[in-house]
C-alpha cells in the first residue's frame, strides 16, 4: 500500500517520514492533495538504479538478438573470465 503524506509532514514529523521511508517502500508527498514529491531511502534509490541498470542492459541485449546477432558460447565465456581471475 503506497504510503502518502502530506508536504507540512516534511517540516513537522521528520523523523516519522525518515521512519517510513526506511521500511523499503518510497513515501509520496502530496500538495494541496496533489502529488508533489517521493522521497525514499538511499539504499531503497541505489537498488533501484542497479535494477535499472540491469533492465538496461537485457534491452540491449534483447536488440542484439533480434538483429541476428548469436552471441559467444558459454564455454568460450567461461574460459574468457577465468583467465581475467589467473
Amino acid at each position: 500500500m503506497p504510503r502518502i503524506v502530506p508536504i507540512s509532514d516534511l517540516r513537522n514529523k521528520t523523523n516519522r517520514l525518515r521512519e517510513l521511508c526506511h521500511e523499503g517502500e518510497p513515501v509520496f508527498v502530496t500538495r494541496n492533495g496533489e502529488g508533489e514529491l517521493v522521497v525514499m531511502s538511499q539504499a531503497l534509490y541505489e537498488q533501484m538504479q542497479t535494477r535499472l541498470e540491469l533492465y538496461e542492459a537485457l534491452e540491449e541485449a534483447e536488440s542484439f538478438r533480434q538483429k541476428g546477432h548469436k552471441g559467444r558460447p558459454h564455454e568460450t565465456i567461461m574460459k574468457s573470465l577465468k583467465s581475467r581471475l589467473t
